[in-house]
């Protein structure tokens, strides 16, 4: 289940809840308003579960968003704590673009030409919102169904603005997003296929 984007705005959505948290919070000191809002606001993002997906390259941790698009959400949580995604590999990297994962045939180095299709055997209706595609964005893979997102999912190393709207966003890289940057440098075949193996565990911190 590939991408089915090209190869080849705005900020991304906890940058801006922590900016309008910042803004409330001088306001209440200037104007005597409530930072309520802005409590809430951290609250929200401290409650959000959390992943922790490692690589020889080191960690990255994420942020997932269950308001913004809870049925994929729920089903990479469940996928995580089953250790579905640990063994598989990032198959696809593209550089200026992004790296991809989470397909379960990638376990087996003898299915490489078969990476990309694979799935966890159900598919998930889409969730788009208007969060920008940017650097450290994760995003559900699909093909040229919009409703046909599975386990496969890919983080964006730059900003992609064609994909805003059409690929569902569930989460983001907040710390760590330099190893996406290693990885998707990583020398690769014609088919953006890493030469290496880059192997993946998956951790959640709820």
């Amino acid at each position: 289940m590939k991408c089915g984007c090209p190869s080849n705005a705005v900020m991304p959505f906890l940058r801006v809840v922590v900016v309008m948290a910042g803004i409330i919070t001088l306001l209440a000191g200037t104007w005597g308003i409530s930072p309520a809002w802005a409590e809430a606001d951290k609250d929200a993002e401290s409650k959000a579960p959390r992943a922790i997906l490692k690589t020889k390259f080191g960690e990255m941790e994420i942020v997932l968003f269950p308001d913004l698009a809870p049925k994929h959400v729920e089903s990479f949580v469940k996928l995580a704590k089953s250790g579905f995604f640990n063994g598989t590999i990032f198959h696809r990297v593209i550089p200026g673009f992004m790296i991809q994962g989470g397909d379960p045939l990638t376990k087996d180095p003898s299915n490489r030409s078969r990476y990309g299709t694979g799935g966890p055997g159900y598919t998930l209706p889409a969730e788009f919102s208007r969060v920008p595609h940017e650097k450290g964005i994760l995003s559900a893979a699909r093909t040229a169904d919009p409703n046909s997102a599975g386990s496969q999912f890919f983080i964006m190393v730059d900003k992609a603005p064609h994909l805003d709207g059409q690929y569902t966003i569930f989460g983001e890289v907040v710390k760590g997003v330099e190893i996406a940057d290693t990885i998707v440098n990583q020398p690769r075949d014609l088919r953006d296929n890493p030469l290496e193996r880059i192997e993946m565990t998956i951790e959640i911190i709820e």
